[in-house]
């Protein structure tokens, strides 16, 4: 999920970065690695936002990491190594996400990262775990510059950073896949196109632009909104006045459903789509009037998934109070593939975690292969997921309701 935050890093605290993160942890072991009842304690690090109005993601990608590792620990998933997570809040904003991953550098036990929410905050963190060699898995950015660098829509692909991961597919299919929904399946040919102009919004309106007009479809007005703005009237007179059958929104619930909301008082029925940034139960409840519009998701739905059955149960159990949402079947499966190299690497070493295991974990995570809350886990040579799975969903009786699942085939 979810322009570019441009990120100066002086090599000085670049330097003292890389040094610190490959420093010995502060073992707290006791004999031998998980024979003798020592154990290591390490840490897995979560940056998200636990406050403000995209919370609601961020707490269910904290709880589900938070029971990957509690169930880690209980099966005893690496013998010798116990798992702990350190949850800090970025807001969904590229600032606080750059000190975050500095902090998380800094802490010599942290052994790898699920997070960020955002696209964008993602790009000021990358630099930061590069060079410390500590891996990043996010279970939510779509932005497909963060894995295939800036110059992959002309066709040059490249990966920017070797420690950047996702479980989530990107935008680069996304955005065509809800296109030819529009078009194809529920046969609009004319749509109105707004952004957030955030890296995440942005990105995903012109690669659903793009498909849009490839399959014949017109394009008949584009707006750019600011991510907190709530007063859409002046953009409501020209969708109104547009002729426009759909209104397809690149951004986040919490401007998108205010914009439904108003574009159907003002008697604009017609549907906005958006992308997985809108597919939150909280779009739902910032617009009564929601039935009828469209988001897509990344991935089958979890809820239809057999090998979600058990996450979803014990998620349950553990009693949490915030919904796992959108991204907690892959938060949960971001967190198990660090466990997972985790795993390989202690393997690997006689049964022991060596005193620097960061870079040997990002290799062995490059090559992790297994069965998740969400299918087949694994990455390919950009780091991105190999599942190109995605989901329309519609507003249903206030909820949302599966409509299609499938992969873009282009």
């Amino acid at each position: 999920m979810r322009h570019r935050s441009a990120v100066v890093v002086s090599i000085a605290v670049i330097g003292a970065l890389t040094l610190t993160a490959c420093g010995s942890r502060d073992d707290k072991k006791s004999g031998d690695s998980g024979q003798g009842g020592g154990s290591t304690t390490v840490t897995i690090g979560i940056s998200v936002p636990l406050t403000g109005d995209l919370s609601a993601l961020g707490l269910g990608i904290r709880n589900s990491v938070e029971l990957a590792t509690k169930q880690a620990n209980e099966k005893n998933e690496v013998p010798g190594v116990k798992f702990q997570i350190k949850a800090l809040d970025d807001t969904a904003k590229p600032a606080p996400g750059q000190q975050n991953a500095t902090q998380l550098v800094g802490d010599k036990d942290v052994i790898g990262v699920v997070g960020p929410l955002n696209s964008s905050v993602a790009q000021s963190m990358q630099q930061i775990f590069n060079d410390a060699n500590l891996v990043e898995i996010s279970p939510a950015n779509t932005g497909v510059a963060l894995s295939q660098g800036e110059k992959w829509a002309s066709g040059t692909k490249a990966r920017p950073f070797k420690t950047y991961f996702r479980t989530a597919t990107t935008d680069a299919v996304q955005g065509p896949f809800a296109a030819d929904f529009l078009a194809k399946d529920a046969k609009k040919s004319k749509v109105f196109l707004i952004d957030d102009q955030k890296t995440y919004g942005a990105g995903l309106a012109a690669t659903f632009k793009g498909q849009f007009i490839k399959d014949g479809g017109q394009i008949v007005g584009e707006e750019h909104v600011n991510p907190d703005d709530r007063d859409f009237a002046a953009v409501v007179t020209k969708v109104k006045s547009s002729g426009a059958e759909a209104v397809y929104y690149g951004g986040e619930y919490p401007a998108a459903g205010p914009l439904s909301l108003q574009l159907k008082d003002a008697g604009v029925n017609i549907p906005l789509m958006g992308g997985d940034g809108i597919q939150s139960g909280d779009f739902i409840k910032l617009n009564p009037k929601s039935q009828g519009d469209y988001a897509t998701a990344v991935g089958l739905p979890v809820e239809q998934l057999p090998t979600a059955a058990k996450f979803i149960a014990d998620y349950k159990t553990a009693g949490y109070k915030d919904a796992y949402e959108t991204y907690g079947g892959y938060s949960y499966d971001s967190a198990w593939a660090i466990i997972e190299g985790v795993k390989a690497v202690v393997a690997a070493n006689n049964g022991k975690l060596p005193d620097s295991p960061r870079a040997k974990v990002v290799e062995a995570v490059q090559k992790v292969s297994f069965e998740g809350v969400t299918g087949k886990v694994s990455f390919d040579e950009f780091g991105d997921t190999t599942n190109k799975q995605l989901t329309v969903y519609a507003v249903k009786d206030g909820k949302w309701a599966v409509e299609k699942s499938g992969t873009f085939t282009g």
